[in-house]
């Protein structure tokens, strides 16, 4: 899909019968196969929300290095111009996604912003909030955060919750929602993302005004 900074890459998982769709940004560090965003994708379709991944031109051209927000803004409103669902519009992303989301969710119309693992400061800059991207969205925002991720706490991030705005932590999970073995491991991390995806459908469903059935 071609956009102002090169081809963007969209991958579409569609719902048999939608009320909402979901597009979905990858992060700095990562692409669309980051383990949240691929269960997302695979599990919200069953509950009528069609989820669209979408891959910056920065990442499909191979670079190992994001460009700059502005020009990640420029490809993601692009990507979400051709878009056009016929379903209530929901945009996000996990981390560097998330921002781009939280920056552009007015501008394409959204009823909401989903942020995974938001990238609240760099490690250990506290003094370099992006505080401001987080409220200027707007919008119902749901924030699902690690309970260890160093890009911000959920301590740091309950200053923000507020009417139409919610933070939802996972126990014991970093910034990409992995666990130690000592707090479960793999098996923790994983019923996490199925803990995330029941929120998040319930969520859309609910941003929609629309009841979703459950995953079957």
């Amino acid at each position: 899909m071609s956009t102002p900074q090169g081809q963007a890459r969209t991958y579409r998982f569609q719902a048999p019968e939608p009320v909402a769709t979901l597009l979905l940004g990858h992060g700095a560090g990562g692409g669309v196969e980051s383990r949240d965003l691929q269960h997302l994708a695979q599990k919200l379709p069953r509950r009528g929300v069609t989820v669209v991944l979408v891959e910056q031109p920065w990442r499909v051209a191979g670079r190992k290095i994001a460009v700059r927000p502005p020009l990640l803004d420029e490809a993601f409103l692009a990507v979400c111009d051709r878009q056009r669902p016929r379903t209530p519009l929901i945009v996000g992303g996990r981390s560097a996604g998330a921002r781009v989301a939280c920056r552009t969710a007015r501008q394409v119309g959204a009823v909401g912003v989903l942020a995974l693992a938001f990238p609240l400061h760099p490690p250990g800059r506290q003094d370099r909030s992006r505080a401001d991207e987080l409220v200027a969205a707007g919008l119902p925002t749901l924030v699902v955060q690690g309970g260890r991720d160093p890009f911000g706490s959920p301590s740091e991030l309950s200053p923000f919750r507020a009417p139409g705005r919610r933070v939802v932590v996972v126990p014991g999970a970093d910034h990409g929602f992995s666990v130690r073995v000592a707090d479960g491991g793999p098996a923790a991390a994983e019923a996490g993302l199925d803990e995330i995806c029941e929120l998040v459908g319930d969520w859309a469903a609910e941003l929609a005004g629309i009841p979703v059935r459950p995953a079957r």
